[in-house]
Order: structure tokens, then sequence, then C-alpha cells
């Protein structure tokens, strides 16, 4: 398969900047297993689910990944932290006219001053002289998406968080996540709709192009994730039952059939580069709430994986037609998996 197969033109309007009025406020577009589309709302959602449906939900929490400071030259930074590897440890996309070496600093400020370490291709080490967690909280911003061009504000840092995030770590929010409120939750709750949390925390990767042309030739970016005991016997007794595991988000999907390559869930922790593309068996997930993803992205490749290639290309072209909102504050999409053939 080439890249190029999973390209579409998009008007610009359609990149949504903001969320909607209301968390919720979202369109949602069904696509059945066989291909036919529906247009609902999200508020419509609980009309599409069993009672014996489980709803797995990503609790990582977005960080304020984005810092900004000056080399021992002067020189000004921009540094992404990609991913957290410890307390006072991350490895960071760094822009900088010239790249920062090992054994030199990053001053964020008089008195907080980062270590450049080593080069990981291309990710930089760096050790934070406390916590990671709290310098970022002190002088961090909100990593949006490239494709959102206004500054973050502070609608933005509790409207790209969902409602139940709990675990920090993600430098990008699960946006499938972002359409539920609380009053959903306790409708899906009082409907008999189970829910479960895992977590994957969603690396800055995620926004990197696919450059290559040859989609066998890509490699992902690694994230850490966890499939609590709770969540895998939880799995384990919908599927027994007759029910439909429904993963909220991509990051959901892929934590789940990343932990489930033995055919069998595992509950623990662990990282994963796993890389879905058309031709996958999925494994533990039976249909999928997910946003509209970018053009020749690795996510669009995998929903392509979940429903097929041409059901995805009817869908976004209707979704197009219809001037339904693209992207991390854009509308959402209810997928049924395609059959095996």
């Amino acid at each position: 398969m080439r890249v190029a197969d999973f390209d579409f033109d998009l008007p610009a309007d359609l990149i949504a900047q903001f969320p909607p009025a209301v968390r919720g406020g979202s369109r949602l577009l069904h696509v059945e297993a066989s291909g036919v589309l529906h247009d609902h709302w999200f508020s419509e959602l609980p009309t599409l689910l069993r009672p014996d449906d489980l709803l797995v939900m990503n609790d990582t929490r977005v960080i304020k990944a984005r810092l900004f400071g000056q080399k021992d030259s002067g020189g000004k930074v921009e540094l992404l932290v990609e991913r957290v590897t410890g307390e006072f440890e991350a490895l960071a996309f760094i822009r900088a006219s010239h790249a920062p070496k090992p054994g030199s600093h990053i001053h964020l400020s008089e008195d907080t001053t980062l270590e450049v370490l080593a080069r990981q291709d291309d990710l930089t080490q760096l050790r934070f002289p406390r916590s990671v967690l709290a310098v970022l909280d002190q002088f961090g911003r909100l990593p949006l998406p490239p494709y959102i061009e206004h500054v973050p504000t502070a609608d933005d840092e509790a409207r790209y968080q969902t409602v139940y995030a709990d675990e920090p770590g993600a430098v990008a929010a699960p946006t499938a996540g972002l359409h539920f409120d609380d009053a959903m939750l306790d409708t899906l709750k009082q409907q008999g709709i189970r829910t479960a949390r895992v977590t994957l925390h969603v690396g800055a990767g995620t926004f990197q192009p696919v450059r290559v042309d040859d989609v066998a030739d890509h490699r992902m970016h690694s994230e850490r994730y966890t499939i609590p005991q709770q969540a895998a016997d939880a799995i384990r007794e919908t599927h027994a039952r007759g029910g439909r595991v429904v993963a909220v988000g991509t990051t959901s999907l892929r934590a789940l059939e990343a932990a489930a390559q033995s055919g069998k869930l595992h509950a623990g922790s662990g990282e994963t580069d796993i890389f879905i593309t058309p031709g996958y068996r999925f494994k533990m997930v039976d249909a999928l709430i997910t946003n509209f993803h970018l053009p020749k992205s690795t996510l669009l490749m995998l929903v392509s994986a979940f429903a097929g290639m041409d059901t995805i290309r009817a869908a976004y072209a209707h979704a197009i037609a219809e001037r339904y909102r693209f992207f991390s504050y854009g509308d959402a999409m209810f997928l049924e998996k395609r059959p095996p053939e």
C-alpha cells in the first residue's frame, strides 16, 4: 500500500479551530459494518449502544508539554516533550537554529535549567532539576495540535482534556473522549452500559507526518500503556455475554490490541509501537468511536483497517459534503467493525 492511498482533499474551513459551544454538542456519523451511513448528534450515542456493550476509555491526562527557553549561547529553543521517561527525565523534540549538544543546557528561567543528555534519533533526552511534571506545570504551555492556529487559552486547558482524565502523561488528547460530559456518562450508566478505563499516554509522534511512500516502511513512535486487571476482566466478561467492546478513541483501541498480540488480553503495563493498517485482524475491539483524521495519517490507516478502505473513503466524502468538522475539536464517528473476509 502507498501512503497516497490515504490522501483526500479537505477544505481548510472544515478544520475545527475551537470546540463546540458545549461539550458533547458535536455531530456523530454512524457507519454500519455494511457501509451504510447515518447522520446523528453525539447526544444520540446511547441509542446506538446496547445494554451489554462496554465502553473502554483512555484516562490519560494531557500535560503542559510545550516549553520555551534559551541555550547557553542565548539562542532561543522551543521544546515539545514527547514522553516522560522518569521523575526527572524526558524525551523531547527540539526546535532551534542549531540543536543543543549533549552536555549543554537549556535555561527556562534564572533558577530552572535543563541538561541535555543525549540524542535519540529525532528526540533529545533531557534531565530536569526537579520533577518533570512540576516543571511543566510551572513553565509549560498546552500542546495544541499544529493545525489549531490560536494560542492556547484557559478554555482550551479545560476543553482539550476529557472529563475523566486522571493519569498525567499525554502530550495530545485522546480526542474521541472530548465529546463525553458527566451527563452523558450518567445516561450510559442508567442505561446499563458499563465503562472501563485503560491508559495510553499519547506521544507527540501522533502529529508527525508519514515521510515514506510505502506504508510498510513507516515506523511508529513508542507509547506507554496500562491495562488494569479490572478492565481486562470486564472485557472478557463482555465478550462472554455476547456484548461488544467499544473503544473510545484510537488510543484505547491501540492499547487493547497491543496487550492482546498473543490472542489473549493481558493486564499490566508496557510500551507499544503497534502500527495498524488494512489487513490487520482485530482481536479485542468490536466498535470504535473516533474523530475524523488527517490525510495520509497513521490514524486514517487504522480506521481504514477497522471499517474498510472503501467504507472510510465514502464516509469521509459524505462528511465533507455535509460539512462535518474535522480533527481534534471536530465531530465524531461511530464505526462498526467490518466482518473478516
